[in-house]
């Protein structure tokens, strides 16, 4: 049976699996819609920089060029450095760009009835055990004309905050339609050039619908763009944990929250009986961790006074990954009254501009830009053409989450791996390792148990997930127990878990990608 593996995306979840598979022998074909590596980063608003510390997120084995000195590198560096990073390992051959892959659909194989029939993943746990193969048909987005590539194995590196925009749904006469004014998403401001998106806010009001990383970012770069002269709105629902910076903060936060001694106060998927004990007994000292934090939050930055306090813990925005970074001078721009801040539960639009809860009068403004989010589940649904496959990524109310064992494997879905869809606090590495376990089974080094047993392991991840991220557990973030992850990774690939020296070293020392660099040989 041939080997052939279709890799769709070339940020950094494409590029790591490029590098790694052609590392264990495979020749993998990349398609990548745009005309250059580097994914969501080639498209982000200019004023956007890394907001960890640059040694937080590399790869492996390539670290930043020395002639990078800043902490936190511009969007144009960590192009550059992705770009430096394809060229290095040879993968630009492998990219087939300006390739839009419009679907993929599972032919020539099995009957749905078969598939429905399997206790083992593929029938036979294998991945190149299944009769099919996968037709992925691409359109180039210069010509328009389509092909069709079968491939053995694909490989899903689409990523989840770009492509499908989350807009909002109003009621008839209280949405968009009404309103004088431009609307849009944060996607589409992002896919502008730094000039066009310079004009379109300038002397604008402007209403930014949002509260994550995004909409502050946005805040900031209108408020530069316009003064006090026209401020910019935030309107919120609900506050979130954001440090003043990564590079002090980030430390702090690793020595707290991302080292084994820590973990040890999380109840953990498929945890035997005195761990899960353990976690019990630890449990108030990880709440009066979190509460330090967020006491040390409050006394550090006026949050109290420009209604920017949480009504959840510090703990519960680390365990869904929406620990986030204020933009620069962003108090500033608070005090000087070029960025509002207003807090809504809900809103509509009129001629004028937005109704909020509790205003008497319109919010006039002349735009308004949704910093709400994507549909990732949504966006990995329609790449499949079968309504059976489809049918396998449940959206809500049914499910939040796309169920995937090992967060990189469908159960029912064969021959295919996602990578880049369950987060964590430095995606890049967690893009790195979930490459290297998917080059390994590839490669006959892993096995699989039988469907039922990862299905009732993807429930045991959905459950932790929902007992620590609250109503944001759909974000699928394995922060609050990543080393036990990479663990169950580790030891799949039949490598040691334990990556540190010394007793003390490995309970109290964070975890990162340099204690992993073992895993890259084959």
């Amino acid at each position: 049976m041939e080997r052939r593996v279709a890799i769709i995306g070339a940020g950094t979840s494409g590029l790591v699996a490029c590098k790694y598979l052609l590392q264990f022998g495979f020749h993998p074909t990349v398609f990548e819609a745009d005309d250059g590596v580097g994914g969501l980063w080639r498209h982000t608003m200019e004023s956007t920089k890394l907001q960890n510390n640059k040694q937080m997120y590399q790869f492996m084995d390539f670290p930043w060029p020395s002639s990078v000195k800043e902490d936190n590198p511009s969007q144009n560096q960590v192009l550059d450095y992705l770009n430096s990073y394809a060229q290095h390992f040879s993968l630009i051959p492998h990219i087939r760009f300006n390739s839009k892959v419009i679907d993929i659909d599972y032919l020539d194989g099995e009957s749905t009835e078969e598939i429905k029939s399997w206790e083992l993943w593929g029938g036979k746990g294998k991945p190149f055990c299944s009769k099919g193969t996968w037709h992925v048909t691409v359109q180039n987005t210069k010509t328009l004309s389509t092909e069709v590539h079968k491939s053995e194995f694909v490989v899903l590196c689409i990523g989840k905050y770009s492509g499908l925009p989350n807009i909002p749904e109003f009621p008839p006469g209280q949405g968009p339609e009404v309103f004088d004014g431009k609307v849009m998403h944060s996607m589409d401001y992002s896919n502008l050039d730094n000039d066009t998106a310079a004009e379109l806010i300038k002397r604008k009001r402007v209403a930014i619908i949002g509260s994550q990383k995004s909409a502050m970012d946005l805040a900031a770069e209108c408020a530069n763009a316009n003064g006090v002269k026209y401020p910019c709105t935030i309107i919120q629902r609900n506050a979130h944990w954001f440090l003043p910076d990564f590079n002090v903060w980030g430390v702090i936060a690793g020595f707290l929250f991302l080292n084994r001694f820590a973990e040890l106060s999380v109840h953990k998927p498929g945890e035997p009986f005195f761990l899960g004990l353990l976690a019990t007994l630890l449990s108030p000292l990880r709440w009066g961790i979190s509460k330090v934090v967020e006491t040390t939050l409050k006394w550090k930055m006026p949050l109290k006074k420009y209604g920017l306090i949480p009504d959840h813990s510090f703990f519960q925005d680390l365990s869904t990954c929406l620990i986030a970074v204020f933009p620069d001078k962003f108090f500033d721009r608070l005090k000087e009254g070029s960025i509002i801040i207003k807090k809504s539960q809900s809103f509509s639009f009129c001629s004028e501009g937005v109704i909020l809860d509790g205003e008497a009068k319109p919010l006039e403004t002349d735009m308004v830009i949704f910093a709400t989010g994507y549909r990732g589940d949504q966006k990995i649904r329609n790449m499949f053409k079968s309504t059976h496959f489809q049918n396998h990524i449940a959206l809500p109310p049914t499910s939040s989450t796309v169920p995937l064992y090992r967060q990189i494997i469908h159960p029912r879905i064969p021959q295919l791996a996602i990578i880049g869809y369950a987060e964590s606090l430095s995606n890049i590495f967690s893009s790195e390792i979930k490459s290297l376990w998917v080059a390994h089974f590839l490669d006959g080094n892993i096995e699989l148990p039988n469907i039922r047993e990862m299905e009732k392991e993807v429930k045991l991840w959905e459950e932790n997930l929902k007992q620590y991220g609250g109503t944001y557990f759909w974000k699928t973030c394995v922060g609050n127990c990543a080393i036990w992850y990479q663990d169950q990774l580790c030891k799949d690939m039949k490598h040691n878990p334990r990556r540190k020296n010394g007793f003390f070293k490995e309970l109290f020392e964070p975890y990162g990608h340099a204690d992993y660099v073992g895993l890259t040989h084959k």
